[in-house]
């Protein structure tokens, strides 16, 4: 463990530069990591234990459930409802806020998760996350349905994990942007990405090039150009990447730059969007315009949007910043 920073570690060090604070946000990042570390047992174990494939039924969105996301979802709650850091919880798998129960006392926190991002790849072995954020709540009450709609600028922190090769949590105070992986033979997350930063230059961009039919022309003037390569007024030659996992994404972008698309489409105009503002759009917005970066929704500043619903739906365009105003302005212009 020598020169090895724990997250543990980490949160203390943040912690004592604001003296006089209660500790309260640390351990509720603590009981967050918790439930994550949980939840990569589950898996990493997969049909070992019998948690793969669907579970027959569907959540709040319309989309049918594999077993995990059910487990995860349970896992983030029963971890976090008796604490008595939180006024209250929103879950992509849940119509309305969790509250917590009458029998624990009521924090000064919210938080907003996604309990498994990503859970169509579960099944053939490939990457899911956890994506969660963090908002002040007022403090001994519960929460009500108007108190989870902020915009995302009001956020005090926002994260993800990524369940892949190895285990990884991305994390932000508003103060930088810092990576962890999860040391099975220690069960601890110790810090291995100090001050991530997202590449300027990038010759990359993802989006589900399936939809192309459905896009708007500021979307599709931009991949025209990518796709032009050389030849075309870019100048350059881009690759095309699609994992169809948002933290997968993100974290591909946070170290390799990039930009990553998920517009407006017009296949369903009931659905003319995919990603959800709170609990998906708005913490890795946060995350990745603290590591350098920039997130839209094409027409407006991801951070700035007012929510109107729980679960309202945004386009999301989001990574090296030049790369993303440069898809605004064709917005601005188009």
């Amino acid at each position: 463990m020598a020169n090895k920073v724990t997250m543990t570690q980490f949160l203390i060090e943040q912690q004592r530069e604001y003296p006089g604070t209660s500790g309260t946000f640390t351990m509720l990042l603590n009981d967050i990591v918790t439930a994550c570390k949980q939840i990569s047992h589950k898996v990493n174990r997969g049909n070992l234990i019998g948690v793969l494939g669907s579970a027959e039924s569907e959540n709040v969105q319309g989309e049918v459930q594999k077993k995990l996301d059910i487990i995860t979802h349970e896992i983030m709650v029963e971890a976090l409802d008796w604490t008595g850091h939180l006024a209250g919880m929103l879950s992509e798998e849940v119509d309305e806020p969790i509250k917590i129960p009458p029998q624990y006392p009521k924090g000064k926190y919210l938080v907003l998760f996604d309990p498994l991002d990503g859970s169509s790849n579960i099944d053939i072995n490939l990457t899911v996350g956890t994506i969660f954020s963090i908002l002040r709540c007022r403090e001994g009450v519960d929460a009500e349905p108007e108190d989870f709609l902020r915009k995302g600028a009001e956020q005090v922190c926002a994260g993800f994990v990524l369940y892949g090769p190895s285990t990884m949590m991305v994390l932000t105070t508003g103060h930088g942007v810092n990576g962890f992986t999860l040391d099975q033979d220690i069960g601890e997350f110790i810090l291995t990405h100090r001050n991530m930063t997202i590449p300027e230059d990038t010759r990359e961009f993802a989006i589900n090039m399936s939809n192309q039919r459905f896009w708007e022309e500021p979307v599709r003037r931009y991949i025209d150009e990518c796709v032009q390569g050389t030849d075309g007024p870019r100048g350059k030659n881009f690759n095309m990447r699609w994992i169809a996992s948002l933290v997968a994404e993100v974290y591909r972008i946070l170290t390799r730059g990039g930009v990553f698309l998920y517009p407006y489409d017009s296949r369903d105009p009931k659905k003319p969007y995919k990603l959800r503002l709170l609990y998906e759009a708005n913490p890795v917005a946060f995350i990745v315009e603290q590591a350098g970066g920039a997130c839209s929704t094409g027409r407006e500043r991801m951070l700035d949007v007012k929510p109107q619903s729980l679960h309202q739906r945004v386009p999301v365009i989001l990574g090296s910043k030049d790369e993303v105003e440069r898809i605004v302005k064709y917005h601005l212009e188009g």
